[in-house]
C-alpha cells in the first residue's frame, strides 16, 4: 500500500482530494476562531479536560502524561492565553499549507499533534477522521503535496538544505 501511495498517479490525485478537503476543513475552523468577536478562549475546553479527564473503564487516567502537560503548561486552566493563540492560528496554517499543498507533510503532521491533543482532552467530534486522512497524508509522503506548491518547494529545499534528502526507497 505504502509503494501504491508514494508511486501511483490516482493515487497522488486521491491524496490531494483527501488534503484539500482536510485543508478545507482546518481552514475553516481556524478562521473561525481567529475572526471570532474577543478572540477564541480555549479555557473552557482546558479546563474541562483538567477536571474531567478522559477516563479508561478502570475509571483511572487514560493519558496521565496529557493532563499533567495541560496543568503543568496552563496552571492548573488560569493561563490558556497561549493554547488559544496557537490552536486558532495552527488550524489555520495546518488548513492553508494543505490547500495549497505548502509543507504538505509538516501541515498534516502539525494537524494530528492537534488531533491527538483534542482527543487527550476528551473531544471526539471529527478528529478520528481527521487522523484517518492525515496519516493517509504522511504515508503518502512526497506524493501527497505534488500536485501543490511542494512540487516546487519541496526540490528547493532539498537543493538548499541537503540533510533534508530523502535516500529511503520504498
Amino acid at each position: 500500500m505504502m509503494t501504491w501511495l508514494r508511486n501511483s498517479p490516482v493515487a497522488m490525485w486521491i491524496l490531494t482530494i483527501l488534503r484539500v478537503y482536510l485543508g478545507y476543513q482546518w481552514t475553516l475552523d481556524g478562521w473561525e476562531k481567529i475572526t471570532t468577536s474577543g478572540g477564541f478562549d480555549a479555557s473552557g475546553l482546558i479546563i474541562g479536560a483538567i477536571k474531567n479527564p478522559v477516563l479508561t473503564p478502570d475509571k483511572t487516567k487514560a493519558f496521565p502524561w496529557y493532563d499533567w502537560f495541560l496543568n503543568v503548561t496552563t496552571s492548573h486552566g488560569k493561563n490558556t492565553e497561549i493554547f488559544s493563540f496557537l490552536v486558532s492560528w495552527g488550524e489555520l496554517l495546518v488548513g492553508l499549507g494543505l490547500i495549497f499543498g505548502t509543507l504538505t507533510l509538516a501541515a498534516a503532521f502539525f494537524g494530528l499533534v492537534m488531533n491527538f491533543s483534542y482527543l487527550g482532552a476528551g473531544v471526539v467530534s471529527v478528529n478520528p477522521t481527521f487522523i484517518i486522512i492525515g496519516a493517509l497524508l504522511l504515508i503518502g509522503g512526497y506524493s501527497s503535496g505534488k500536485i501543490g506548491l511542494d512540487h516546487w518547494v519541496t526540490p528547493y529545499l532539498r537543493q538548499k538544505f541537503p540533510f533534508l534528502k530523502n535516500d529511503i526507497k520504498v
